[in-house]
């Protein structure tokens, strides 16, 4: 896609905590309006590259740079102005259960707009009616299935119209059914809101459904980027051997419970 705009740059970023080095020279760039996908297995460095994306993490060394502007470099203020502009699907959809549905989607608008809450209602409903959810605004959310649970979560993540949605294991938990729901939204939300996507996952059902390039992580580095046919046709074995699921290969097991405890402890 090089005639594409790329809206997230990310330069030779580097983070450790500690002595484990998490992130080792991360280079990216994504373009505006792809479905970008990073994989890789637990403790490859996904979820801090997607911390320090979403500006809750600051690089050791490096940048994060969204449309020519280094997050790092930016007062908190203008990092809010950036955020503005992008929405984040979590894992856990992150719905309060004390609230409706209505009031949890509408958490952002009610935080960063002065806006009449009726017109809140009216974009909450609309936002809703985007995920295929209609006339469950008053329903308490501890009451919803998973699937909706991670409906309502993208209907917030798109409240407030925003340039770049990032989804953090989107299909974690769910069913083959629903977990394929939830990537026709994800594609579709892109196309009609015109959104760049950038999706975290290691699901590879999800990644060959949705993504235009994919960025394979492994060990805090970037081992591939590119279309999942090039992916999928990687001549890496270690990319092989993970999007194929295979115990043999160059990852061992004494080296993925490691990843596995620093994914979780690190």
């Amino acid at each position: 896609m090089p005639d594409k705009k790329i809206v997230i740059s990310v330069k030779d970023l580097h983070k450790s905590f500690g002595e484990k080095q998490v992130l080792d020279g991360i280079n990216l760039d994504v373009y505006s309006g792809e479905t970008f996908v990073i994989m890789g297995p637990s403790g490859c460095g996904k979820s801090t590259l997607l911390r320090h994306l979403i500006g809750a993490l600051r690089p050791d060394s490096g940048q994060v740079v969204f449309w020519d502007q280094d997050m790092a470099s930016l007062s908190e203020s203008e990092k809010d102005k950036i955020r503005k502009r992008f929405g984040m699907s979590f894992q856990s959809s992150a719905l309060l259960d004390s609230l409706t549905v209505e009031e949890n989607v509408a958490l952002p608008l009610k935080e960063h707009t002065h806006l009449d809450p009726s017109i809140i209602s009216i974009i909450v409903k609309m936002k809703l009616s985007l995920v295929g959810l209609r006339g469950v605004e008053t329903l308490a959310t501890s009451m919803l299935s998973g699937g909706m649970r991670k409906r309502v979560g993208l209907a917030r993540a798109i409240a407030m119209d925003p340039e770049i949605v990032f989804y953090d294991e989107p299909t974690a938990g769910l069913d083959p059914v629903m977990s394929a729901i939830i990537d026709h939204l994800i594609l579709d939300l892109s196309k009609k809101l015109l959104i760049t996507s950038v999706v975290v996952t290691h699901d590879m059902d999800s990644v060959f459904r949705i993504a235009d390039r994919v960025a394979m992580l492994h060990k805090g580095k970037v081992l591939e980027v590119g279309p999942p046919e090039q992916i999928k046709n990687s001549e890496n074995k270690i990319v092989q051997q993970f999007i194929k699921g295979e115990l043999e290969g160059p990852m061992n097991l004494v080296e993925k419970e490691e990843e596995h405890f620093m994914e979780h402890h690190g």
